[in-house]
């Protein structure tokens, strides 16, 4: 057999198959679907939410990027146990492994870090507003899967189970919600806050199996991942580990004892009369 035969006879590599011009169409249909997610969440609360249409500017747009980061969580919980748990080219090797749909998933998702960057700073711009530990999430998540897209070479079972990390936003968005609707007496709300507190005791633990894999595989990670990548990804890391995580972890616990509106000034929680009946409850809001 002729070696030039044999040589491209051999199978692609999945990034192969992801020529640049697919990367980009993909990061631009991840950015345009989120954004729609966007745009029908604004229209139907439009339509069928009195309590959307009673918040102020500031927090209706608060409340749409809640419903999207919820339906991006539920995108990064499947792949992310999908990629722990299926014997896949992710699991043998967990520092080059790649598949097609691993990729469809890191290029998408960069679709949505840079709608979330476009979205969050737009809304700081126009509400002279500035949440530092959000937007310091948002740069190095789009950093790190922009930085996937670039250097192709690099595995994706760490940008995979990072996803997962995203497996407490569905329940933030429903407590959040639920809290301005007036329902945060509700023992819906009180599990709904349960689960999602219990979420932000994965997301720690999630992080520190981060730590073991790439401890464990440090040599291949020097080896195969550019040294800017690791930077960004485990600055990224450590600051979920050291900072992010346990500050969300404990603001969310504080509401549960104590319903207010963290995001907007401590705003004590409204009452919904037709969950609470016509009684007066005082809630007195947390100013440490």
């Amino acid at each position: 057999m002729d070696p030039g035969q044999q040589t491209s006879s051999l199978p692609q590599s999945p990034a192969e198959d992801f020529s640049w011009d697919h990367r980009l169409y993909l990061t631009c249909l991840g950015f345009a679907f989120y954004a729609g997610i966007f745009l029908f969440s604004h229209l139907l609360s439009v339509a069928l939410s009195h309590t959307y249409n009673s918040l102020i500017a500031k927090e209706k747009v608060f409340w749409n990027l809640a419903a999207t980061r919820a339906v991006f969580g539920i995108q990064g919980t499947v792949v992310g146990l999908r990629a722990l748990t299926e014997d896949s080219a992710l699991t043998r090797d967990k520092v080059r492994g790649q598949e097609d749909w691993s990729w469809f998933n890191i290029l998408t998702a960069t679709g949505f870090f840079v709608f979330e960057n476009v979205a969050l700073h737009t809304s700081n711009v126009v509400f002279r507003s500035f949440d530092l530990p959000l937007a310091t999430h948002h740069f190095f998540a789009l950093s790190g899967y922009a930085g996937a897209l670039v250097w192709d070479s690099m595995g994706h079972f760490l940008p995979m189970v990072t996803l997962l990390l995203e497996m407490s936003t569905p329940f933030t968005c429903m407590s959040w919600m639920l809290l301005k609707a007036g329902w945060a007496r509700t023992l819906f709300w009180r599990a709904n806050q349960w689960v999602m507190i219990h979420t932000f005791h994965c997301r720690m633990v999630l992080t520190y199996y981060m730590w073991w894999i790439s401890l464990t595989h440090w040599e291949d990670l020097s080896t195969h991942v550019v040294f800017l990548l690791r930077l960004i990804f485990f600055t990224g890391l450590a600051l979920l580990t050291c900072v992010l995580n346990p500050i969300w972890t404990y603001k969310k616990t504080l509401q549960l004892l104590n319903p207010v509106d963290w995001n907007f000034g401590n705003k004590v929680a409204p009452i919904n009369s037709a969950t609470e009946g016509h009684s007066e409850v005082s809630v007195k809001p947390h100013t440490s």
